[in-house]
């Protein structure tokens, strides 16, 4: 037990611990579309893989990118599972796997709403610098994505609004 108890193993916890809330803050973030919170999970010089066909540049420049790609849906969720964390004093890698749901509105012509579902995985290189854990780089990884044409527009859940005004946001106050 003392062994569990020991600083090392308690910096190793609390480092994991604050690892986890950045992705999970940064999917919120992402729900709620507050992009300066979004921005806080690189560190200014991160760099963010998405691929070739999505996107490959700075952490911050995803964040722009992603930005317009979600103001064109009606609503977006991610969900976090399986964070598996290592930490090396202030460096860490992590793994963590994702799922996005993406709702389209209709587009000129298009009357059509789309579902778009789609899981994969953050795979982050992290360094713990000016105070904060941030990621260095980002390899995303699509698992699995399917779309599915002529979903049901039925309306959702008025009180879910990606902003300030979100019940959420309003209990945090951000």
């Amino acid at each position: 037990m003392s062994e569990l108890l020991s600083g090392d193993a308690i910096q190793t916890m609390l480092a994991k611990q604050a690892i986890t809330e950045v992705v999970y803050g940064y999917c919120r973030a992402l729900d709620r579309m507050d992009k300066e919170a979004a921005y806080e999970i690189w560190h200014s010089d991160g760099t963010a893989d998405y691929g070739e066909e999505i996107y490959q540049g700075t952490g911050w420049g995803f964040v722009d990118w992603v930005w317009t790609a979600h103001a064109a849906m009606s609503t977006h969720s991610h969900q976090i599972a399986n964070v598996l964390i290592q930490v090396d004093g202030n460096r860490a890698v992590s793994e963590a796997y994702v799922t996005v749901a993406l709702r389209t509105l209709p587009f000129g012509d298009q009357a059509e709403v789309a579902d778009i579902y789609t899981r994969g995985r953050y795979v982050d290189q992290w360094s713990y610098r000016d105070g904060r854990w941030a990621i260095d780089h980002r390899e995303y990884i699509t698992d699995h994505s399917v779309t599915l044409p002529d979903a049901d527009p039925a309306p959702h859940d008025p009180r879910s609004i990606r902003g300030p005004e979100d019940p959420s946001v309003v209990l945090f106050g951000s």
